[in-house]
């Protein structure tokens, strides 16, 4: 649930009076339900807000994008959920999306074409910087003046399409000092959430995905760890976790680092 400040109309409310919105926002599964990322989303809709942005959700009729399905190898149950969603989408002639999931990003932009669902898709880090360089949306005061982040690479929106430039561009704008890791853009390595490590106990080894992920950022000394990706904040912040750093380094998603900065 969004709170009562934020304005979320849906597609159904633009359909009832005869209008498109310039994009609509894909929420996204853990946007929608996990409580953690459901934040990610309210900075994000904060954002769409201050800037003027006519948007609009589904609401309750999206569903999820069948990616999970298709990376478990079920393709039968992804080709199941990707139609019922083209349909949806198809249906209110949708033709600009802009998702905070870069796993959601990916599916939709590079395999929805495929089964009728051709969409110009936007991932929330490209679509704030769009924001920014055309000035409708300005980064206000010096909340992050001094402060040390670093920018973890989600792996659908780094090595699997190719864009590293537009969370840094953003970030810059913070007035804090970016520090990359060693691993960083078409070398980061994945936190674990786009291998399913997530939802399952890990393989044994010598150390988990995540925490050898974070070992890598807190090299850089940071106060806060960038992420552009729901699953990759929940495994940064278990490795923040596993290493007793909780007190001392914050994990934010850019979309909050900017809301945060708003007046």
């Amino acid at each position: 649930m969004m709170s009562e400040e934020l304005k979320v109309p849906t597609m159904a409310d633009y359909m009832a009076e005869g209008k498109q919105p310039e994009i609509l926002f894909w929420v996204g599964s853990a946007g929608s339900y996990d409580d953690r990322a459901k934040k990610i989303t309210k900075a994000f809709v904060k954002l769409l807000n201050n800037a003027n942005v006519d948007f609009a959700v589904l609401g309750p009729e999206e569903s999820n994008t069948g990616d999970v399905a298709k990376r478990a190898g079920n393709e039968f149950l992804f080709q199941m959920q990707a139609m019922m969603n083209i349909e949806v989408l198809n249906a209110y002639e949708v033709k600009r999306i802009v998702t905070c999931d870069p796993h959601s990003f990916n599916c939709i932009k590079n395999e929805y074409p495929s089964l009728g669902g051709t969409y110009n898709v936007v991932h929330h880090t490209q679509y704030i910087k769009e924001l920014i360089d055309s000035g409708r949306l300005s980064v206000k005061g010096d909340v992050y003046k001094g402060k040390r982040i670093t920018f973890h690479d989600p792996c659908y929106l780094g090595r699997a399409n190719n864009e590293f430039e537009a969370p840094r561009h953003v970030l810059q704008n913070t007035n804090a000092t970016l520090v990359e890791m060693k691993k960083n853009k078409n070398f980061a390595l994945c936190c674990g959430a786009g291998g399913a490590q997530m939802f399952k106990e890990p393989e044994k080894g010598d150390k988990d995905i995540n925490v050898l992920r974070t070992e890598q950022a807190l090299e850089t000394t940071p106060d806060i760890i960038a992420t552009g990706c729901p699953y990759c904040n929940t495994m940064m912040t278990d490795g923040i976790k596993a290493k007793e750093q909780e007190g001392k380094i914050t994990v934010l998603d850019v979309a909050e680092l900017i809301a945060n900065t708003q007046c």
